[in-house]
């Protein structure tokens, strides 16, 4: 399949030039994710013109109206400012009869509710870590199942938005002060888990109804200073120089115990479908060092830049960048909207 007109959704901050020059470094851009898809796209011979949205709808409806896509490659993380809007985003798509591609409403909203996929998974006996959540306005009283050393994070943000060394609490004094500092700085309610000590693995999913799974990747921390706790930080997850300093890199996952391949697969797949994601998403797990794996998160659209741990791992498994996007592209158009059973 080739030809097909997409726009490529993006935030209007975010829009990448069409080719690079000297002073452009990718590989620190902002706009990387967006111009590695769209170059990825045209390469495949593909149309593929981006779109910028922040606060106003209207050049969605013009590309959709005016050019008539094929298909809409969705990149939005957001509406407004406003991280959980992405799911209206894609709603509104459908209301427009428009086939795209990445995770449907419904599948958003559940996993983005880090609350409440927790409860559902929990209801499914996967294992979560123990949480609480902390409203805005409410004061902060532990629950007694929620013992020490406690992880304080945003319940609806994404990226390691807010996740820092010190959101790692032992006691409740920095408990409330960690707590009312998410209240104040994100404006979100403030979801407190059970830090699990052990390694960070990250599990690709791809699929809608048949699903496949890519080899398990590792967020490596074997550089960091003793003491500090092995977390996700928005540090470590963007900060370049910060990761050089530190040797923090991911790779496939090495010298995982017996069976624990097998079992993250199926573990995946479950989760895949207990929360009704479509497209594509990354699971993010804790492995103890007994062997027992914690569901930290799943995360449908995950970053799909080349050389960030999506890409990577799928690479591994032998589907390389273009055939990945072909194939995210391919289960947009297969996806059985409701409007398509009408």
């Amino acid at each position: 399949m080739s030809n097909l007109r997409i726009v490529v959704l993006m935030h209007d901050g975010l829009i990448p030039p069409d080719s690079l020059t000297k002073e452009h470094d990718r590989e620190t851009a902002e706009w990387k994710s967006e111009y590695d898809v769209v170059s990825g796209l045209r390469a495949l011979g593909h149309d593929a013109r981006p779109i910028g949205v922040s606060y106003d709808l209207t050049p969605i409806r013009d590309a959709i109206v005016d050019w008539k896509p094929h298909a809409a490659f969705n990149l939005l993380e957001e509406f407004h400012g406003v991280a959980v809007y992405d799911q209206h985003m894609a709603a509104y798509l459908e209301l427009m009869r428009q086939p795209y591609t990445g995770c449907n409403p419904r599948g958003l909203m559940l996993s983005h509710d880090k609350a409440l996929s927790k409860k559902i998974l929990t209801y499914h006996r996967i294992d979560v870590p123990e949480f609480a959540v902390f409203p805005r306005g409410q004061k902060v009283r532990r629950p007694k199942n929620l013992e020490f050393p406690l992880l304080v994070k945003s319940a609806t943000e994404d990226a390691s938005l807010g996740i820092a060394q010190a959101s790692v609490v032992s006691n409740d004094a920095k408990l409330q002060d960690r707590v009312a500092y998410l209240h104040d700085q994100l404006a979100t309610d403030a979801l407190v888990e059970q830090y699990i000590e052990g390694r960070e693995l990250y599990v690709g999913v791809l699929g809608n109804q048949r699903l496949r799974t890519f080899p398990a990747w590792e967020m490596s921390f074997s550089g960091m200073p003793e003491g500090t706790a092995h977390i996700a930080t928005a540090k470590v997850k963007w900060d370049h120089k910060y990761q050089k300093k530190y040797g923090i890199a991911t790779g496939a996952a090495k010298d995982l115990p017996v069976g624990a391949a097998e079992r993250l697969d199926k573990l995946s797949k479950r989760i895949y479908k207990t929360l009704a994601l479509s497209g594509y998403a990354r699971m993010d797990f804790r492995l103890t060092p007994e062997g027992k794996f914690y569901v930290l998160e799943a995360n449908p659209n995950p970053n799909l830049a080349q050389g960030e741990d999506y890409a990577e791992s799928a690479a591994h498994a032998g589907l390389e960048y273009g055939e990945l996007l072909q194939q995210i592209l391919n289960l947009g158009l297969q996806y059985r909207a409701e409007w398509k059973l009408v």
